[in-house]
């Protein structure tokens, strides 16, 4: 397509990145590669280079390790990062991938000493999967069933010792023995605005594209304290700036792209907006989740997990024993005065 037929599209998610690398590649670069390279996180930062140092010291594999906390706060890549500081292995999978437990026994003996088992979304590993991996966690040994019936063996099958580290977002759901058995237990917390303005900041030398300060900081405060969406927007503000022949991104441009997005200044999505106006409709009255779900047309899962988290932290809604409430904040928000509201009395004061 001519140049001069390039039309800014926000939905379109191939835009190829710097040298042609597809949008894939370019995510994957963003990633910090090593604890110094990542931002943020201290607490868990400061554990994670103790536990690593003194497992190396002792030429042990790492204790097992369990991540949680909302999306895109960067538990896939402290994984990677664990098994590149401890010189080993990552092999990785996801919960729902391991669907019987041959499919655990297959990935476990391929592992090497001090290998890394990357299990995204642990808490949906079935259950009689998990417990395969009970005794792969304590005992380094899986007891694998051959035949069935009279005719039926059991093979005990040695492992090399290895680090099994897991990422939920939903912590609640794991069973207390399979929890029980990390060592090494750390929750993400969402970022501040400070720090997602140096990932930011980083983030655009890698994309090779200039980023004004004011520009870092209306990303980094729609973002909604999460890496992986301050990065998705600054790929989209990016595109724009292509389109513009833009060599620095500044604030004015930020802003246009963001809109294009759907985005508003308190970091709001069109589904966030949505949920708040169901909650407006109530008069100010609880809602339950489901009614919410079946309002806006999407999961319970995803609007607990994806959208109301943020929601909470901005004090735009209250979780009740009834349901979700809206604040005066949230009404603000979508532009409605919270007085119009019959709610029931001191709701808002």
């Amino acid at each position: 397509m001519p140049p001069s037929e390039h039309v800014f599209d926000p939905r379109a998610l191939d835009v190829e990145g710097q040298g042609g690398a597809p949008e894939v590649e370019v995510e994957s670069r963003l990633r910090p590669r090593s604890l110094d390279e990542f931002v943020g996180q201290e607490r868990v930062l400061s554990n994670l280079r103790v536990a690593v140092s003194a497992a190396r010291g002792r030429s042990e594999p790492l204790d097992h390790v369990l991540f949680s906390g909302p999306p895109g706060l960067g538990k896939t890549s402290l994984a990677r990062i664990l098994s590149r500081e401890l010189g080993t292995q990552l092999h990785a999978t996801s919960g729902p991938a391991l669907e019987r437990p041959r499919d655990l026994v297959g990935i476990l003996t391929q592992l090497g000493r001090g290998d890394v088992l990357f299990v995204d979304e642990v808490h949906r590993v079935p259950a009689a999967v998990e417990e395969y991996l009970y005794s792969a966690m304590e005992d380094y040994s899986v007891d694998f069933t051959l035949d069935a019936g009279p005719h039926a063996r059991v093979l005990p099958l040695p492992l090399q010792p290895f680090t099994l580290v897991g990422a939920t977002t939903r912590e609640g759901l794991l069973s207390a023995p399979f929890r029980s058995r990390f060592g090494i237990a750390e929750r993400l917390a969402p970022y501040p605005v400070e720090e997602l303005d140096r990932i930011l900041q980083r983030s655009a030398q890698i994309l090779g594209i200039g980023l004004d300060p004011e520009a870092a900081r209306t990303i980094a405060e729609r973002a909604r304290g999460t890496p992986r969406i301050a990065n998705r927007f600054l790929r989209r503000v990016r595109d724009l700036a292509q389109v513009r022949a833009e060599q620095r991104v500044s604030a004015a441009l930020a802003r246009e792209a963001l809109a294009a997005l759907g985005v508003d200044d308190n970091g709001l999505e069109e589904l966030d907006r949505r949920i708040l106006a169901v909650l407006v409709q109530s008069g100010g009255a609880p809602v339950g989740i489901k009614t919410i779900a079946a309002a806006i047309g999407e999961t319970e899962d995803t609007i607990e997990d994806v959208y109301e988290p943020h929601l909470l932290r901005q004090g735009f809604v209250h979780k009740t024993g009834r349901g979700r409430v809206v604040t005066s904040a949230g009404c603000g928000a979508i532009g409605v005065d919270p007085r119009t509201l019959r709610g029931e009395p001191g709701l808002f004061s």
